[in-house]
């Protein structure tokens, strides 16, 4: 890869980085299953799926099997409303502007920022960095942890060429390789940090950071394929190694990929990690021409770590000073892959969020960990009203078995007719049965309880109801709600402070220096300016060029308030010595990109100003002409489009080379005293 150095590792060597990442499992156990188990806790409150009981499980497949008449116990929603609502306010400060990251630059370097604003707005959509920054930002507010990886990559893609030596019109697939930066979210349940510093400066206080992921047969061929064939080694080993030590690592083992169990009607566990070997179905494995007795499912880790080549013996420059390296470890016993990595930036380039940091590290609760005692006493008086209402339909009743049976007392049918038996012949019938008083006088206060309850929560982390979606009946004034409204969003503001300093000015950093080091020479369409812009890497690295939030973190309500606008645009238009010191025409335009409004396809090129300004030029001298009496052919040619590079019907500069002397011959004609309204006006066609 070009953001590696292939190095020489002898066989002595790859047993000490296993011996070493051995030793990072070992110091992540300590904690690991605590994380874990939290984790799985927080999934279960989030997706609404605590309740385990035989009572619940009976009555969920009776309404399955078609029986309505049996209540579930329902878990009130406090959790996810919670979780969703600061995810939709960071998804809108960060992901709705295009790109995801501007640029700012000096003046003179505004080409090379347009390359790098080009590239990134590539990057990320190829990438979908969205979805990943999604995934980011509802990890972050369930567990208080949210892992990133950020790092150059090259990807084997293909394009689609003409065959010259064929007559067909079919296209035919051309291979191409895409290099960029990739943004990935980690799955916190199989995450490898260094436990020894706090979680959001891994990246440039940690030794380690990884992660270990199951692939099929397939995708591990794949992703080997894509690996540098000089960097690869133990290929066949890895392929080989069995599958039985996986199946007994799955949730036995804090080494092997560990599958949470959240949904029951799912059973991620088997679906996963079952291993179900395709070669021995379909008779393969015991061809002889197979050259590897290939298994059906790896776990595959990716390690970077910070180390000492000299420690390894490794046979590098600078062996004393530490290094970093990654790793690929094929069910943690082979090492495949290696590569030093030469990042301009020196940081390990898996980035974690915090969205709330108290200095505790790992042991800081989450939004949604505190909010999950308010989901279970709020269920707990929902529950009390549903048990409420299967005693209104199944009540018990004491009856009297030597008069009725207990079929008869038991059947399930509402309109049965329940013969009794002969010696309750000549008897009140009422003697034998007695059916236990029913009141249901709680409910109403239950309902009160609950919404109390929800209140509560929603005080402990800054919402309401209406910044969670919800309609709020009321009285108040617009300048009062969008008040209230601005208190709500301060929480969410605090996030969004704490997680630009966490992970995207790092971030930032790190694919800006990536692209200034590794990007080659190529073209690239920007989707914004709908134009190809020619990316030269050497002019990017002479360019001095700096980052910033697209929108949503610093809003335009704060750059400048909507009154001072509109006084500041009914000033720019009546005063002449505000025009004389400013350039107007700029101003405007950065005044209204500050409120949102995009009106760059609406400026004028510099083409089409001096085409206008000749225009108007000629028009004073014309009817100066006239007004002296002179002969109007006398006058010089009126200016035409095509003078100037200037193409009205596409509004871009004409092709070099387009003829106007027809229109110059002819500009002049009929021009007479009294027939100014002939004459076009500045901007005219």
């Amino acid at each position: 890869m070009v953001a590696s150095r292939s190095v020489h590792i002898p066989k002595k060597s790859q047993e000490q980085f296993i011996a070493y990442y051995d030793s990072i499992q070992d110091l992540q156990n300590t904690f690991r299953d605590t994380l874990r188990a939290r984790l799985e806790g927080i999934d279960k409150a989030y997706q609404r799926e605590v309740d385990q009981t035989k009572e619940q499980a009976d009555a969920k497949n009776a309404n399955k099997q078609g029986d309505p008449n049996r209540y579930q116990n329902m878990v009130v929603p406090v959790v996810m409303p919670q979780v969703e609502a600061a995810v939709a306010y960071q998804t809108s400060v960060y992901l709705t502007g295009e790109p995801i990251f501007g640029m700012v630059a000096d003046p003179k370097y505004i080409d090379e920022a347009k390359q790098m604003e080009t590239v990134l707005s590539q990057n990320s959509t190829k990438g979908a960095w969205p979805r990943e920054l999604m995934l980011f930002f509802r990890d972050g507010f369930k567990y208080n942890f949210a892992p990133v990886e950020v790092s150059w990559a090259e990807e084997v893609t293909y394009s689609v060429a003409t065959d010259i030596t064929k007559s067909t019109s079919n296209g035919i697939p051309k291979e191409v390789i895409w290099s960029g930066n990739k943004l990935r979210r980690l799955d916190p349940y199989n995450t490898i940090l260094d436990p020894r510093v706090p979680p959001t400066e891994v990246y440039k206080k940690g030794e380690f950071a990884g992660w270990t992921e199951p692939m099929t047969r397939i995708q591990l061929k794949s992703f080997v394929a894509s690996l540098p064939d000089t960097l690869t080694m133990n290929i066949r080993p890895a392929f080989e190694s069995g599958i039985g030590t996986i199946a007994a690592s799955v949730n036995s083992s804090s080494k092997g990929v560990y599958y949470p169990s959240i949904n029951p009607e799912v059973n991620r566990q088997e679906t996963a990690a079952g291993g179900h070997d395709w070669l021995k179905w379909a008779r393969l494995g015991s061809s002889s021409n197979q050259r590897i007795e290939y298994k059906d499912m790896y776990e595959v880790t990716t390690l970077y770590c910070k180390v000492l080549p000299s420690e390894f013996d490794l046979k590098v420059s600078n062996r004393d000073t530490p290094q970093i390296y990654k790793l690929v470890i094929v069910n943690h016993e082979h090492i495949i892959y290696m590569e030093q990595q030469t990042n301009a930036h020196s940081y390990l380039p898996i980035l974690v969020g915090a969205p709330l940091e108290d200095g505790l590290g790992y042991q800081t609760k989450s939004l949604a960990t505190n909010a999950m005692p308010f989901q279970d006493l709020a269920t707990s008086y929902m529950t009390s009203i549903i048990s409420s209402r299967r005693r209104a339909i199944s009540d018990r009743v004491l009856y009297d078995p030597s008069r009725i049976s207990a079929a008869q007392i038991n059947s399930p049918n509402p309109s049965a007719k329940m013969p009794v038996r002969p010696s309750a012949y000549g008897k009140t019938i009422s003697d034998s049965v007695y059916a236990f008083p029913y009141r249901e006088d709680q409910a109403a206060s239950s309902m009160q309880q609950i919404s109390a309850i929800l209140g509560m929560s929603n005080q402990l982390s800054g919402q309401n109801q209406a910044s969670q979606g919800q309609f709020v009946k009321g009285n108040k004034t617009l300048h009062e709600f969008e008040s209230v409204m601005q208190n709500a969003n301060s929480r969410d503001q605090m996030a969004s402070i704490l997680l630009e300093f966490q992970v995207f000015i790092p971030l930032k950093e790190i694919v800006k220096l990536d692209i200034l080091q590794y990007q080659g020479g190529t073209t690239v369409f920007n989707r914004d300016s709908e134009q190809s812009v020619e990316i030269d890497p050497v002019q990017l690295r002479k360019a001095v060029l700096e980052f910033k939030v697209s929108d949503g973190l610093t809003p335009a309500s704060k750059l400048i308030n909507g009154e001072s606008l509109k006084m500041a645009l009914q000033v720019l238009g009546s005063s002449p010595q505000i025009a004389q010191g400013y350039n107007l025409a700029q101003l405007f335009s950065y005044l209204m990109k500050t409120q949102g409004a995009k009106i760059d396809p609406f400026e004028k090129s510099p083409e089409q100003q001096a085409f206008e300004q000749a225009v108007s030029s000629w028009q004073q001298l014309a009817i100066a002409a006239m007004e002296n009496g002179v002969d109007p052919e006398k006058l010089p040619d009126q200016p035409v489009p095509a003078d100037f590079g200037y193409n009205p019907a596409a509004n871009k500069p004409a092709p070099e080379g387009t003829g106007g002397g027809q229109a110059r011959s002819t500009a002049a004609a009929g021009l007479a005293p009294g027939n100014q309204a002939a004459l076009p006006t500045p901007g005219s066609t």
